[in-house]
Order: C-alpha cells, then structure tokens, then sequence
C-alpha cells in the first residue's frame, strides 16, 4: 500500500485529500508558496514545503514538484483538480522517478485532453457525439465552410481546451468570423496550443456528467450522475445528484455509456464522462475529465463511496471493492461553490481578510473548505473558497435543508455567492428541476438580493453609524 503522499495542489482539494490519507494511515506532504503560508492545507498535511514566492508559478512547476516527491520520501503523487491535474507531463515524470501518479497514464489523458482525439474515440466506441468538424480547423474560411453546412449556432472551440476557457458561441457567420481570432489566442495564452475544431450548438442543454471509476484488473463502474447546468460562463456554480431531470431509463442509459467510454480509453482511476441533453433527449458526448471533478462529494454523498480513497487503492494497484450492482444511490445531494465574489458587481472576485466565518451543520451537511476567521484569501488564485453539500431523502427537502444550511453558513468580510444561490433556491424553475444552461442568463433578476445581515453585525454596524455621526 502507498505510504507518502504530496499533494500538488492548494485550498480546499488539497486539505480533503490530506484529510483521506489521515483516515488511511497514509502521511501526507503539503507544498505551498509565500501567498499561501497560512493557508489551511498547511496546517493538515503532516509534512509542507514552500515553492517560494512566485504564487502561482510555484504549483505548475511538474519537475520541482516531482523532485520534491521524491527527497520527501513519497511514493505517490495526487494531483487534484486544477493546475498540473491534467498535465500529461506531470504524470510521465512521476512515472520515470517512480512515483505513483494517482489518476490514469500520461497516455489517457494527452488523448482525452485533445478534444478532436476524443471524439475519434467516442465515435469508434459508438459514443454519440455532436455533429462538427472531422478534425483541427486550419483556417477561418474552413470554418464558415463546416458551420454553413451543419448550420448555426455553433461552437468554437480550443482542442486543448477546459474549465469553460477557450470557446464561444456563433450566432451567425459575422460572429463566427468575429470570434475566430479570439479563440486562437484565448487558446494560446491558456493552454500553449492555437488549435480549434466546430461543434454544432446544442441550444439550452443540460449538462449531466457520469462519475466513473476504473482499476487496473477491467473492472469499470459508474457513481450515477450529476447535475451541472446552473452554471456562468460555463463555469458550474450548483450540481446535483443524481439529476432531478432524468428518469430511470435515461439513468442507466448514460451510466453504461460512460462506462462504455471509460473501457474504450483504457482509462484507470476516478474521472468524468460529460454529455449534453438537448432538448429532444438525445445525449451528446462532451468531454472527458481525466481528473478529481471539483463536485465529488455529491456523488459521495448519495452513494457512501469515497472516491479519493479510491483513488488511491487503485493507484496502489488494487481491485475496486465494488461491483456496479453494489452501487446504491439514496436520496438528493447538492453542491454550492461558495466562491469569493461579488454577484452585484458582475461577479468580481472579492479577495481579502475573512473577519468571521461560521460553518454550517446538522443533518445532511457537508462543507468542504480552506478558509477560517481572520485567514486572508489572495488574490492569485481560483475564487473558490468552500463547497457546502447537503442532503436530503427527497427533493423538497434537499432544497429546504440547502436554503436552511446556506442561511446558517457565515462568510464575513468578503463578498461571496450564498446570497445569490438563496435566491436560486426560491425561483419557481428551479423548484420544478426543470432547468438547462441557460437558466442564470434567464434570471438575470436574482442578483437583486438584499443581504441579511446576523443582529451582532447589524447592532456593530449601527453602533459605527452613530459613533460616526456624533463626531461630526
């Protein structure tokens, strides 16, 4: 069994990974930077290490990192989400200084992390895929030649893209010959590669994803699926499982297709398979996560499965304790990124010192978070700074106990997005479960919140007020 883990990454990923070794008898070592000397992952891991000052440099560097593995005395490496997490470099040079990688080969993921190779292989694999481009567009009149003949609106959008960068929308072939240099060098500054295909637009879908998990003995199950259409920008703010949109048919349907996709790839250890749903109910195959999904407590939550501990047992060459029919869901779970950011002001980022925060309990909650009272969040990285996860048998009562959870949860100090799911959790559409991607461009209303505040603030704020006013 893995004895030594690093962990490379930060926050909150970083901490619930620690948190599984702790459980396993495992040690583990943390890294970090000066911006995150006092940052909570610090504080789990048995063993830290500084990067120096360069913020965020200091977690991209996949030689430094590796070499620091091993002089700790590591014997595997879990990468998280984010950062090097689908870096096949990464995983190539744990491989050759004989440090376990905790995900699938170099291999999967240079594959997978190609978009234009991934549709070959979901193709061949009898995956249905969105109609578009057979390979990288070469150039713009390509393009209006492709999207005049499946029809617009279409996707630009980077092979080498991910987490929501490196794609736009075309309504039309001015827009298309608009946004076509911008993807180039949206791509270029994200991810070193010019390239781009052209999907056909799903209008209004909704995004369900499947949670797979595969050993290195073939065997391959899947953890149900989530709901990730309420998002921004393409970036998920709220998920679900499983989806309150799907029936039982449609359930295993896309669970043995994911699992179809996993086998056709080869693919070991935890990771995603991500589909459309048009509004006809056809699935479409999106993408493949070759990762720890940022949601993965949902699926924990309705199935009792830990997925990073399973992830390590496959990394250390172990059969996975289940078989598909074990695999139970019971109930709703629900996930809220509480991220540092100001809805009311177009969601700016919203760094700075948290002078008080309160965590959320009772039945059914979860949080996950790298923050406490007085920690200063810096303003280099993601504005993720919590996941609070609740569940409920029903439902109803998911969304009652999230509303509940949410107004028990305390952030102060900075701006953060509860307020703004509280209003979510209120509208009408996504009481019903019926929503698609579309839904916060929809309601742009609900960012018109007031914000309550607990008496103790609200007494100290009067206080101020009238101490200011009385010096005048």
């Amino acid at each position: 069994m893995i004895k030594k883990i690093l962990i490379a990454n930060r926050g909150e990923i970083a901490v619930r990974i620690a948190r599984a070794c702790a459980e396993m008898g495992i040690k583990s070592v943390a890294i970090y930077t000066d911006a995150d000397r006092h940052s909570l992952h610090v504080k789990k891991a048995d063993e830290a290490y500084n990067l120096g000052p360069d913020s965020v440099a200091g977690y991209l560097n996949a030689h430094r990192i590796v070499n620091l593995a091993v002089a700790a005395g590591c014997d595997a490496l879990h990468p998280g989400y984010g950062f090097l997490s689908e870096n096949p470099q990464l995983a190539d040079i744990c491989r050759r200084r004989g440090v376990r990688f905790i995900g699938p080969s170099a291999e999967v993921i240079h594959s997978m992390g190609d978009k234009i190779e991934a549709r070959h292989a979901m193709i061949k694999a009898g995956i249905p895929v969105t109609p578009g481009s057979n390979g990288n567009v070469e150039s713009l009149e390509e393009g209006v030649d492709i999207a005049s003949r499946i029809g617009y609106p279409v996707m630009l959008k980077a092979t080498a893209g991910g987490g929501g960068r490196g794609i736009r929308r075309c309504e039309s072939e001015e827009d298309l010959r608009h946004n076509y240099d911008r993807v180039i060098s949206e791509a270029t500054k994200a991810f070193g590669k010019s390239d781009l295909f052209i999907e056909k637009c799903v209008v209004n879908p909704r995004h369900i994803e499947v949670q797979i998990l595969a050993d290195s003995h073939g065997n391959v199950i899947h953890l149900f699926e989530r709901d990730c259409s309420i998002q921004r920008r393409h970036q998920k703010l709220i998920e679900i499982a499983p989806s309150p949109q799907l029936n039982d048919e449609q359930r295993k349907y896309i669970g043995d297709l994911a699992v179809t996709a996993a086998r056709a790839v080869g693919y070991e250890n935890a990771g995603t398979v991500e589909f459309l749903l048009d509004q006809e109910n056809n699935f479409f195959f999106m993408e493949m996560n070759t990762r720890l999904q940022v949601e993965h407590p949902i699926s924990e939550t309705i199935t009792g499965i830990d997925i990073v501990q399973e992830q390590i047992r496959i990394a250390a060459g172990l059969k996975l304790r289940y078989q598909q029919e074990d695999v139970q869901r019971r109930g709703y779970a629900m996930e809220f990124r509480i991220n540092a950011e100001d809805p009311k002001n177009g969601f700016l980022p919203s760094f700075g010192r948290i002078t008080r925060y309160l965590a959320p309990g009772g039945p059914g909650v979860r949080t996950d978070a790298a923050i406490y009272t007085g920690y200063v969040i810096p303003p280099h990285y993601d504005s993720l700074c919590a996941k609070l996860t609740v569940w409920a048998l029903t439902w109803d009562e998911v969304l009652d106990r999230s509303t509940r959870a949410l107004n028990d949860m305390g952030v102060y100090g900075i701006k953060t997005t509860i307020p703004y799911y509280l209003e979510i959790l209120k509208s009408p559409e996504f009481q019903s479960g019926s929503f698609d991607t579309s839904f916060v461009e929809k309601h742009p209303e609900l960012v018109n919140y007031s914000v309550r505040r607990p008496p103790r603030e609200l007494a100290a704020a009067i206080g101020v007020a009238i101490a200011a006013h009385l010096g005048r």
